[in-house]
Order: C-alpha cells, then sequence, then structure tokens
C-alpha cells in the first residue's frame, strides 16, 4: 500500500490533509513576497483550522481559499496520546485565538499553528513561532496538485 499516495489523492479530492500544516498565497502580497501567505493546521480527521481575523478561527474554509502547499508532520513527535493531543492542541489553540485581535505584523495565522505546535510539545519543543514556521513550511511545503 503506498500511504503517501493515498493520502495525496484523499486530500486533493476532499481537502483533507491529517496532521499537516496547510498553506496559502495572499493575493498581491504572496506575488510579491512569496514566502509570506495564509497558514493553517489539520485535525487528526484533516479539517482545516486557521485565524483568518480578528476574533475568528475558520474550519475548512481558509481566508484566502483552498490550500496550494502541504507539510505533513509526524504525529510520533506529540509528546502525550499522539492524535488525541495533537487534536486537543489543535482546539485550544482555536479557542484561544477566538478572543483575539489579528495583527499582521505580530499575532497572526503563523502564531495560531505556534501555539497549537506548543501546546503539544511537537517535536519536544515550546519554541514555535511564526518565523521558524513560516522558513520550515517554506522548505518542506509540497505542492498540491
Amino acid at each position: 500500500m503506498n500511504y503517501q499516495g493515498d493520502f495525496l489523492k484523499r486530500g486533493r479530492k476532499s481537502c483533507r490533509y491529517p496532521h499537516c500544516i496547510v498553506w496559502t498565497p495572499i493575493p498581491i502580497l504572496s506575488w510579491v513576497l512569496p514566502f509570506i501567505g495564509h497558514m493553517g493546521i489539520c485535525t487528526s480527521s484533516g479539517v482545516i483550522r486557521d485565524f483568518a481575523g480578528s476574533y475568528f478561527v475558520s474550519e475548512d474554509n481558509m481566508g484566502f481559499g483552498r490550500p496550494t502547499k502541504y507539510w505533513r508532520l509526524d504525529v510520533d513527535k506529540v509528546c502525550g496520546n499522539g492524535a488525541a493531543t495533537w487534536d486537543q492542541a489543535v482546539h485550544d489553540a482555536s479557542e484561544e485565538y477566538k478572543c483575539r485581535l489579528h495583527n499582521l505584523c505580530l499575532d497572526n495565522c503563523h502564531s495560531h499553528v505556534a501555539m497549537a505546535l506548543n501546546l503539544m510539545r511537537y517535536d519536544n519543543s515550546t519554541s514555535w513561532n511564526m518565523v521558524n514556521l513560516c522558513v520550515l513550511s517554506f522548505i518542506h511545503g509540497k505542492h498540491v496538485r
């Protein structure tokens, strides 16, 4: 069984990317600075959560359209109970960001994803931030076909 191939086929058809960080360009801004875009994090079932604006975390409806890139993370690098811990961290970060004002430079969609990764202690780290997420997703992200 080709798990990676099955994952890609499933993702393209249903727009589900379990245990992934997803990215989509922001018109004009991403054309000028291609490493800048809109980011979300997916639950273990592939539901996308993204901080789409002040006091609003969307579910399966990214602020700037469907994902164009995804970065699949390893659920085994989550401290705790794998998928359950992952989903709880995504939920808790989303609940926190429903109470926050969006700030393009200081507290944005990348910060929301970073909080989720910090809460789950992904890769045994609590140092996730919008800068390292931007760089790592640019390097490790794969294009959706």
